[in-house]
Parts: C-alpha cells; sequence; structure tokens
C-alpha cells in the first residue's frame, strides 16, 4: 500500500464526513443543483482549495476550478474533479468522490512539495444530475455554451421555479450561458480524469480489482413525462369491453417494450431501459378505474443509433396500445445525450499508472452519464477512474470502501505525477 494510500485518507474522510453532514436529509443527502445547498457545499470545498494555496476561478456558469501552479504556465492543465450535486435524498459519494479524489491529489502534492510541470487543476461542477430540472450536465454544458432558452424553461420538478430561475438565484447571468458561445478555453485542458464511483455491482463483486479504468459511456435518450390519457370511470359498473384503462394501457406497453429488450440483448445490442417515475392522476382511488397515468423513459446504450432505434420501437408499440386499448398517449420532447469514447491514450495512461502502483483493475463500460461526456464530445481528451461501492447508487442507502477509494486517487495522483514524463 502505498504513502498516499495511508497518509491521505484521513484528509478524503473529512471531507465526505463533512458533506454528508451539511447536506444530510430525511434520509441519505439532498444537494439540488442551483441551489444553496449546493452552494453552501462548493464553498465548503473551495475553503479547502483556499487553505492548500490553490489559485480559485468561478466560470460564469457557476463552476469552480482551483489550480496548483505548473513549472510551465503556458501548457494545458490537467483537470480532474465532478459534480457536487446529488439526486433527491440520494448517496454521498455520486459526484463528491471526484471532486475529493482531485483535491487529495492537490494536498498530497502540497505534502510532498510537488510541482507537476504543468498546472493540475480541480474542477466542481454544478448540476450535473437531472432529478430536479429534467435536464442533465447543466454545469459542464453550460460552460461549454450549450445550454438553450428552453432548457432554462424547464420547471422544478414540484414546478417552484425554472432551471434559469435557480441559476439566476446562484449569480450566473443566464444570457451567457444561452449565447452559444464556450465560457472557457478547452483549448487550455490538456486531460479531464474524472474518479466516480462504478454505481453498479461490477466490481465490488470482486476480490482483487476493485478499480475499474472505464472503456466508453453511454448516451442515452430521455423523456421526462409520457402521458397516457385514458377515461376514469366507476370500477364496478364499468365492464372490460368499455373502459379505457390508462394503467392497463402501461402495463401492455412495458410488456412489449421489456420483450423487445431481451431480443435486442441476444443479439449483441448494448442497451438498458428504465421506467424511474410512474404517477396516477390527483383523481386516483381504489374505486376509480385510472384514467391518466405518467411515466418517465430512459434509454441508455453506448451506440447513439441503438438508443434511438429502440426509441422509435418504443414510439411504435405506443401507437399500437393507443389504438387497441382507445387511449391517447402523448410524449413530451425528447432529450438527448450522445454516448462518448474515452481517449485511448489518456486511458492507457491510467492502466499504466494503475499497475506501476500495483492496484489491479478491470477494464467496464460506464452504464451512467457523466460530465466526462459532454467534454469528451466537445473535444477535451478524458479518462475516467471506477471505484467499486456496495448497495448501488442514486439511493439512501450508497455505500463506498474508504480503501478502494483511495485506490482509485492513488491511480489519479500516478497519473498526474508521472504525465510528462516522456
Amino acid at each position: 500500500m502505498s504513502e498516499i494510500q495511508v497518509k491521505a485518507k484521513a484528509f478524503a474522510q473529512k471531507i465526505f464526513d463533512d458533506v454528508r453532514a451539511m447536506s444530510q436529509d430525511v434520509q441519505g443527502v439532498t444537494r439540488q443543483a442551483f441551489s444553496p445547498k449546493e452552494t453552501e457545499v462548493l464553498q465548503y470545498l473551495t475553503a479547502i482549495g483556499e487553505s492548500l494555496s490553490l489559485e480559485i476561478e468561478h466560470d460564469r456558469a457557476g463552476n469552480v476550478w482551483m489550480t496548483l501552479p505548473g513549472k510551465d504556465r503556458s501548457l494545458p492543465a490537467f483537470v480532474s474533479g465532478s459534480h457536487a450535486d446529488s439526486v433527491p435524498q440520494g448517496g454521498n459519494y455520486d459526484g463528491l468522490a471526484g471532486i475529493a479524489a482531485a483535491l487529495t491529489v492537490a494536498w498530497w502534492m502540497r505534502q510532498t512539495n510537488f510541482q507537476p510541470q504543468r498546472d493540475y487543476r480541480v474542477l466542481m461542477m454544478r448540476g450535473e444530475e437531472s432529478s430536479f430540472f429534467g435536464k442533465a450536465y447543466m454545469g459542464s454544458l453550460g460552460m461549454l455554451g450549450k445550454l438553450t432558452e428552453k432548457d432554462l424553461a424547464l420547471k422544478h420538478r414540484d414546478g417552484s421555479c425554472t432551471l434559469g430561475e435557480a441559476m439566476a438565484g446562484c449569480g450566473i447571468k443566464v444570457d451567457d450561458v444561452t449565447a452559444g458561445k464556450p465560457l472557457v478555453d478547452i483549448g487550455r485542458m490538456a486531460a479531464f480524469v474524472e474518479l466516480h464511483i462504478e454505481q453498479g455491482p461490477t466490481l465490488d463483486a470482486q476480490d482483487k480489482a476493485r478499480a475499474g479504468i472505464v472503456t466508453g459511456i453511454r448516451g442515452n435518450v430521455r423523456h421526462k413525462a409520457v402521458r397516457i390519457i385514458g377515461e376514469a370511470a366507476h370500477s364496478g359498473a364499468t365492464d372490460k369491453q368499455y373502459r379505457h384503462d390508462a394503467l392497463m394501457a402501461f402495463t401492455d406497453l412495458m410488456q412489449r417494450i421489456d420483450r423487445a429488450w431481451d431480443r435486442w440483448l441476444v443479439h449483441g445490442e448494448d442497451l438498458v431501459y428504465t421506467t424511474g417515475v410512474l404517477k396516477m392522476a390527483s383523481s386516483a382511488a381504489i374505486s376509480v378505474i385510472p384514467g391518466e397515468v405518467t411515466f418517465s423513459v430512459d434509454i441508455r446504450s453506448l451506440s447513439a443509433d441503438t438508443a434511438e432505434r429502440f426509441h422509435q420501437l418504443m414510439q411504435k408499440y405506443a401507437q399500437e396500445v393507443a389504438e387497441e386499448r382507445g387511449v391517447k398517449i402523448e410524449f413530451d420532447s425528447a432529450l438527448y445525450t450522445a454516448p462518448s469514447g474515452v481517449d485511448p491514450q489518456l486511458s492507457k495512461t491510467l492502466e499504466e499508472s494503475a499497475a506501476a502502483e500495483g492496484i489491479p483493475f478491470l477494464r467496464l463500460a460506464s452504464g451512467a452519464g457523466h460530465d466526462s461526456a459532454v467534454l469528451g464530445n466537445n473535444g477535451v481528451k478524458v479518462a475516467m477512474i471506477f471505484v467499486a461501492n456496495q448497495l448501488g447508487s442514486h439511493n439512501p442507502h450508497e455505500a463506498m470502501k474508504i480503501e478502494d477509494f483511495m485506490q482509485g486517487t492513488d491511480i489519479l495522483w500516478a497519473a498526474v505525477s508521472h504525465y510528462d514524463d516522456k
């Protein structure tokens, strides 16, 4: 076990403990994108950067950049970090682990009086999760000038405000993020490495390889709200042939989608499908035939073509179900995120770093989306380190062993410290 794994563990653990305490909810943690709580967490993390004498900058999309100067400041920087927000009542490590790892490496540089050849920058991004506004990667898209006025008009899940209003409440000038021009110079990023918990069970099932080097990041096609509109009626007085049951139409559609998903997997397609939200009408009651159902759609694949073809098949099934059951099915606008490859050479650097540190690892795809995908699809060389976690993710039971985290951080440190050894 290397020195950084032993001596930096307490530093990293304090970050996790402190941020958990300040964002604790009824269960899990809640750090809503562009909220006072997310701002509070960023201020706490920024104070750590200041204590390490890092140079602090805020871009116009609200993200925070903290720089440890290199020997040659004319070179583009090695950047590492992740997002500070969470899903509602979610886990503490999704996003935060990447920031904590990047800060831990900066701390270790100061402890060992190490100065990299080029600037080392910790990037803390706002608003990666789509849970509150139905839009993901808001911080990274914002700094690249990829947000639109339509995006900023998206309503909060409780209807209290729009995304644009929430951003403005954080001091962000919304005209800047919708101007269609990058707010940062991505040419000044030589590499971006994001450490993240895996969010799945593969690494945690391994005895030895507790770290992963990511081979690609799935993109997605999403619908925040698909409405099935039937006809509410008395449950006892309406025989089957006269019913237009929205819930039965939903279950019919889901069965068709599930069977198609199985067939596509047999044929070797990379595909996952999820309906994570299902809502009945406010008038729902035990004695009322459901007249309206609203549900979400999340289709993911390493292939944009696969995701779109399955999306089209789902819409075809919806039309068939609507005709057969006498209901209407209305789709809101689809939200697209392109899949992203990782930079082969940067990924090789991570693999060589793991091997040099004696850390076993697996190569595996990322089923979840990340800010790395946004940056990678916009000309930045990106790579990702996964660390094992337990009990899934996007839930209050999400767990991570600090020893696994420190192995991933060790890989990051080795990659940064030897990046220019050529």
